[in-house]
């Protein structure tokens, strides 16, 4: 994409944003379909948007080139905006469930979605081996920076671990189902992956029944996926994982309102 093409899509996406705000919905409908004419990689996450305002379908995850893009703008002042703005302690809340259920020590720990190192942060003293993986560049650079990660990877989550030879004692996926919405594919990739016995925990947000409806999944108003919990059940019991807890949460308040979810810890028996 040049400069021109770039300049114009930023301007279809301001409008979009304006019709949003002002409650026009088939305005900014309309502005999200004209970026998806100029920018088919949706970069601007056009298609997320429109399923939120009711004017598309739900896709079945977020576009790639959505999602690098959206967490390589806020690299540097991730932690702050989502530890401190944000509230979010969802990595520390996996460790307090592994340490109630699954206390390990664990021989190889995966993390998924490993932004800057949040999860590792939380989970390095009981992995002798810590594996990070991120869509995000920016984002495994700062997560290097830490210096906790042995091996750290540059890729989409489903597809690294379907081209991984590695078998690990504990995956852990903190903030990537609310930009996935199937999670087939993803559950029965870690299952591949996990030694017997292997733990696999994640963290997922949630609407209310009345919303959801009997939808497995579905954009919600901030543009990130919700999943059911009887889905994520039925998902995780198919791909060969045994439910050890499923327990409530506030993922993170946003404009001080809690956003609710899931965390979820699995075991794998081969």
């Amino acid at each position: 994409m040049d400069d021109f093409e770039e300049t114009q899509l930023a301007a279809v996406y301001e409008r979009a944003l304006r019709a949003e705000k002002a409650g026009e919905t088939d305005a900014a409908a309309s502005a999200y379909r004209e970026m998806l004419r100029l920018d088919p990689r949706d970069h601007g996450g056009a298609t997320i948007r429109l399923a939120g305002l009711g004017h598309g379908e739900t896709p079945p995850r977020a576009p790639e080139a959505y999602v690098a893009t959206l967490f390589d703008q806020h690299a540097e002042i991730f932690d702050t905006i989502l530890v401190d703005s944000l509230g979010y302690d969802v990595p520390e809340r996996v460790r307090a469930l592994l340490d109630r259920q699954a206390p390990g020590p664990y021989a190889r720990v995966l993390d998924l979605g490993c932004g800057t190192g949040l999860a590792g942060a939380a989970l390095h003293d009981i992995a002798d081996h810590l594996t990070g993986v991120d869509l995000s560049e920016k984002m495994i650079e700062m997560a290097h920076e830490r210096e906790l990660y042995a091996d750290l990877f540059v890729g989409e989550a489903v597809r690294f671990l379907e081209r991984a030879d590695g078998v690990w004692d504990l995956i852990v996926a903190t903030d990537v189902l609310p930009y996935l919405g199937g999670v087939e594919a993803l559950f029965k990739a870690a299952a591949a992956h996990l030694a017997n016995n292997g733990m696999f925990s994640f963290s997922t947000e949630s609407l209310p029944e009345d919303v959801m409806g009997d939808q497995p999944f579905m954009v919600g108003a901030k543009q990130r996926f919700a999943h059911a919990e009887a889905y994520l059940r039925q998902s995780l019991a198919e791909t060969g994982f045994t439910v050890v807890a499923i327990e409530p949460i506030v993922v993170r308040y946003e404009e001080g309102v809690p956003v609710p979810g899931q965390l979820v810890l699995a075991r794998r028996e081969h």
